[in-house]
């Protein structure tokens, strides 16, 4: 591979070069000859600017090795200084970014943290706080041998795998239902609370919370503790295995076991319309006799 041709725009302080053989060579002297040359862009920070529906053809039969050079990276965007944001950005009718594909390495805040990720970002709704402001919704970390992957003010959905949810306060899955502009009132949501991990496995305990019409919690309909695995139906605080907050519990279907050595397991529960029967051991019934008040 040579380099054939260097057109210099020095108008515009830029220059191509056009890499290839003599049949590149060629055509690209009959495409300056029959189209357009290059303009400067209209956009904000200026630029170069193809003539209108034309497009950029790439190829390679290179592969991607280190030694060589990484030959197949047709496009390569690099930051030259450190707080620079080298960006692939799509713009309206208007001349109005939109959504944008931004790789950086540190905030425009020296007192944030460095963020060390690419980024894709897409404009916040046109009437809210944040007009039309560029907004990251999915990012990806460098420099890191695991990836978390994050998202912000954004739904996605996992086709299989594992779904991760983690935050320094509650963290949710919720269930909702969509309303008008895409508009969502919850349903149910599965929460670890706000509390943190303070050991012996505390706080951050599970809940399912149950939600009115109106996308207003009502209670907690069954929570677990972290710590003792306590099952709470009604009450986000159970203070046993089993704690329910309510005045009755059902029992559906009546059995009556044959005899008191019938199969059953400790703590078996069976009634029928004479007895209730406790097993208190393996294979081993007793009953107490219900009488009308």
């Amino acid at each position: 591979m040579k380099l054939v041709k260097i057109v210099a725009l020095t108008s515009l302080g830029a220059s191509l070069a056009f890499v290839g053989g003599c049949q590149a060579l060629g055509a690209a002297e009959s495409a300056s000859s029959s189209n357009p040359s290059f303009q400067e862009s209209s956009l904000p920070g200026g630029g170069l600017a193809l003539p209108e529906n034309e497009r950029i053809h790439l190829s390679t039969n290179q592969k991607w090795v280190a030694a060589e050079g990484h030959l197949s990276d047709l496009i390569r965007l690099q930051w030259t200084a450190d707080r620079a944001k080298p960006a692939i950005s799509w713009a309206d009718e208007n001349g109005n970014d939109k959504t944008a594909i931004v790789s950086h390495d540190k905030a425009n805040n020296p007192e944030q943290h460095d963020h060390k990720h690419i980024s894709i970002e897409t404009t916040m709704s046109p009437t809210g706080e944040n007009k039309d402001e560029l907004f990251t919704r999915l990012e990806i970390p460098y420099d890191t041998d695991v990836a978390e992957i994050r998202t912000h003010s954004s739904n996605f959905n996992v086709m299989d795998g594992i779904l991760r949810v983690a935050a320094e306060g509650k963290r949710d899955i919720e269930f909702a239902k969509t309303g008008e502009d895409n508009a969502t009132t919850p349903l149910w949501v599965l929460r670890t609370d706000s509390g943190e991990a303070s050991g012996n496995a505390a706080d951050a305990n599970f809940n399912l919370i149950r939600y009115n019409d109106a996308g207003e919690a009502v209670d907690s309909a069954l929570s677990v503790t972290r710590d003792a695995g306590n099952v709470g139906i009604g009450t986000k605080t159970p203070e046993s295995k089993l704690d329910v907050a309510g005045d009755s519990i059902r029992i559906r279907e009546s059995r009556t076991p044959a005899s008191v050595n019938s199969p059953g397991n400790q703590g078996d529960i069976a009634w029928d319309d004479n007895y209730i029967y406790i097993c208190v051991a393996k294979d081993t019934w007793k009953r107490t006799e219900l009488n009308s008040w």
